[in-house]
């Protein structure tokens, strides 16, 4: 069963940073293309990051270039985003899922919260 836990997430201040974690467990992570996917209230969720299975080729949304960086450790089933320089319009409820997601592997997410 595929369990995917992210943690990290919290209240700071805009201009602030955070780093959030994916620890996955019941699937081949190293073989596995991941990302990031984040939901607003009231919004759709939506893509922020993707990384391919060895962590060579990302790919980040126009609205966090320069600003969110994406990667990962295979050695512990693990991926990350480290968010500098977080804005206002960056609160939500961050998931990571394969890329693109499979509606089963859904976790419960990390809520970021960013104030002005």
């Amino acid at each position: 069963q595929v369990q995917l836990v992210e943690s990290g997430g919290g209240l700071v201040q805009a201009g602030g940073s955070l780093r959030l974690s994916c620890a996955a467990s019941g699937l081949p992570f190293d073989i596995v293309g991941m990302g990031w996917f984040r939901q607003a209230p009231g919004k759709e969720r939506e893509f922020v990051a993707s990384i391919n299975y060895s962590g060579r080729i990302t790919t980040l949304a126009n609205s966090v270039k320069g600003r969110f960086t994406i990667s990962r450790d295979n050695a512990k089933n693990t991926m990350y985003l480290q968010m500098n320089t977080l804005k206002p319009e960056d609160t939500a409820v961050y998931y990571c899922n394969r890329n693109p997601p499979v509606m089963d592997w859904w976790g419960k997410g990390t809520p970021v919260t960013v104030s002005s």
